[in-house]
């Protein structure tokens, strides 16, 4: 199993990861580390990956991860606060939490997962953001929800994106480009003609959301998951296939 960590000064009691499909005893399309139920997957070896997952944590980094609270994730805007008697599979693209009862989790094949916290480690937040859900404020909703909640200052925020679809492979139409530049012409930036598409930068885009935060740390993954077959699923390479998994805890 090979797990990916943020490159970001989180404080010690903060932990952060990514999968890879490395491990795990899925079959097929969805060979290696599957963990997500909803993919038409043999369910009994997603829950035994999950199992893997927490064993690998345990015997490899000697860390304990509270209970995963896994989302069914609709391409929302919505988050959730987790505590210790938040029910699996509430809808919702991203969680956050200032107890160490849960670990905040979402699951990727392309979309860009963000992983949140502060400097002093008082909350954590996982965000699932694929286009739609970029292109709808919900990077920028969540952070200043919590924000406002525990009266933190943007300066105090550290940010990780994680690997994605990279900006050579995630192409797009007019109509994806238009939703994005009709909210911020700066966008623009963030787009390239290929042919009679555009090739759409997702780390970019994200971070022109986040200029609203000023003084925000932003670290960044730049590993592409279309590219990488050997590492990482990828929904717009293969079509039918399995899920990574980006997930943090406070210890």
């Amino acid at each position: 199993m090979q797990l990916i960590k943020p490159n970001w000064a989180a404080p010690a009691h903060i932990h952060a990861y990514s999968t890879t499909r490395l491990g795990g005893i899925s079959e097929g399309e969805f060979l290696g580390l599957n963990l997500a139920t909803h993919v038409a997957d043999i369910d009994l070896h997603v829950l035994k990956n999950r199992a893997l997952l927490t064993e690998h944590l345990l015997a490899n980094e000697q860390l304990y991860a509270p209970d995963f609270c896994w989302l069914n994730q609709t391409h929302s805007h919505d988050l959730i606060k987790l505590s210790a008697t938040t029910a699996q599979a509430i809808n919702a693209d991203a969680s956050w939490t200032n107890d160490n009862e849960r670990t905040c989790v979402v699951m990727t094949a392309d979309c860009l997962p963000v992983l949140v916290t502060d400097k002093q480690g008082s909350f954590v937040a996982a965000i699932h953001a694929g286009w739609r859900g970029l292109c709808d404020g919900i990077i920028e909703n969540s952070i200043e929800h919590i924000c406002n909640t525990l009266s933190v200052k943007p300066d105090q925020l550290l940010v990780w994106l994680g690997p994605c679809i990279g900006p050579t492979a995630f192409e797009v139409g007019d109509e994806v480009r238009a939703q994005f530049v009709q909210q911020n012409t700066q966008a623009s930036e963030a787009f390239v003609a290929s042919n009679d598409k555009w090739l759409a930068n997702l780390h970019l885009l994200a971070k022109l959301r986040l200029t609203k935060f000023t003084g925000i740390t932003i670290t960044e993954s730049d590993l592409c998951t279309f590219n990488d077959a050997e590492l990482f699923y990828s929904y717009r390479r293969d079509g039918r296939t399995g899920r990574l998994a980006s997930f943090i805890w406070i210890d």
